[in-house]
């Protein structure tokens, strides 16, 4: 059977690990490295799912977790998927809802079977396994699901860590099992083991062997150095199969979209750029901008003068610092916008700069823009 999600590599940067390729999916054919914003409850945080489209976006999240919990799978399954229920006919990716178990609720209980833990909502006792979480998502009708697994802290101890990557191996092959529509829908092993090499090592080598036809490395972005990262992925990512797309989780900063595609990375997704727009924080060509600091009450010039979307090309910074600082929705529309617009934008200038085997030229040129290279440079 052919698989329901295929990557197609077109070209390796000569200089980095960087690949341009193309995801193929049953919605379409999108261009990586990509970035994928995230709309935890079947929407992009104020956000048409038009304008998306229009800005590029080729593959968006949803959140598995929290559409069990409301409205539940079986309404949107009625309403003939996330596709239909979202009006969205573009690639869909959810998670298995793993992450939300483990973050959200603080009484739980991990066991073999799986996790029994507290509705974050109200308070109800609810257990979620491998087969329920796959099942959750079938209902859902994704073209791309993740397995149910376990993301252990950074920092854990190695004993439990090591139990961890062992079960979420364990679990990831119950998963497989339990997926209904392989044809339509494409399921993605996750490498976990945390900042160790042997047990990143242990972890892909066991979901390797189950051919998912893609494969995510999590565990990263909760709290380590980016140079702690970086280095996880230097030597985890040479370990998933060249011929299937490699996806970095819970990753948005533009320096780590950027790093995560020279080594090897195809896709990328965080709920960053609009977490922080309702913030009043943007990001932009010569670095964060908080929009709602006093210097900007009357600044009249655009948020980001090299920069084309819909919010730079009509507003200034004056007026959206007036509408956040008086809670004006439209304000927290106009930044996540831009912010959107910001990351996936920088992704077409990645892949232009591997198709040209320029990425670290481009590399340099943007970080001394942005001014990650200045002393005490903040990142996200």
């Amino acid at each position: 059977m052919e698989p329901a999600v295929k990557y197609h590599l077109k070209h390796v940067d000569a200089h980095t690990g960087a690949r341009l390729g193309e995801l193929i999916t049953p919605h379409g054919t999108f261009p990586t490295p990509m970035f994928m914003p995230v709309g935890t409850q079947a929407s992009v945080k104020t956000m048409a799912p038009e304008e998306l489209d229009a800005m590029g976006a080729g593959v968006i999240l949803a959140n598995t977790y929290h559409l069990w919990l409301r409205p539940g799978e079986d309404i949107v399954e009625e309403a003939g998927g996330l596709h239909q229920f979202m009006n969205w006919d573009k690639g869909i990716l959810t998670d298995s809802g793993g992450f939300q178990v483990f973050s959200l609720a603080e009484l739980r209980d991990i066991t073999e079977e799986g996790v029994h833990f507290k509705n974050h909502l109200n308070g109800s006792k609810m257990f979620l396994s491998p087969e329920k979480a796959i099942a959750i998502e079938n209902a859902l009708g994704p073209d791309i699901m993740m397995s149910f697994d376990e993301c252990p802290p950074f920092f854990e101890s190695y004993e439990y860590v090591a139990k961890s990557v062992a079960r979420t191996s364990r679990w990831a092959e119950r998963g497989l099992k339990a997926h209904k529509n392989p044809e339509w829908q494409a399921l993605f092993g996750i490498v976990q083991g945390a900042g160790f090499k042997d047990l990143r090592q242990q972890s892909a080598r066991d979901l390797v062997s189950l051919d998912f036809p893609g494969y995510s490395i999590g565990g990263l972005s909760v709290g380590e150095s980016k140079e702690e990262m970086n280095h996880v992925l230097d030597f985890t990512t040479p370990l998933l199969p060249e011929n299937k797309p490699r996806y970095l989780m819970g990753v948005g900063s533009p320096d780590a979209l950027i790093d995560g595609a020279m080594r090897g990375i195809d896709m990328f997704d965080c709920v960053l750029p609009t977490r922080i727009a309702r913030n009043g924080t943007t990001m932009t060509s010569n670095g964060r901008v908080v929009i709602k600091n006093a210097k900007y009450a009357r600044d009249f010039t655009p948020l980001d003068p090299n920069c084309d979307c819909y919010t730079c090309r009509n507003y200034s910074r004056a007026y959206i610092r007036h509408l956040i600082h008086t809670d004006e929705a439209f304000g927290i529309r106009l930044t996540s916008y831009h912010n959107l617009y910001f990351l996936l934008h920088l992704m077409q200038q990645v892949r232009e700069a591997i198709a040209n085997d320029q990425l670290l030229d481009f590399r340099a040129a943007f970080f001394d823009q942005y001014g990650y290279n200045q002393p005490g440079a903040k990142s996200f």
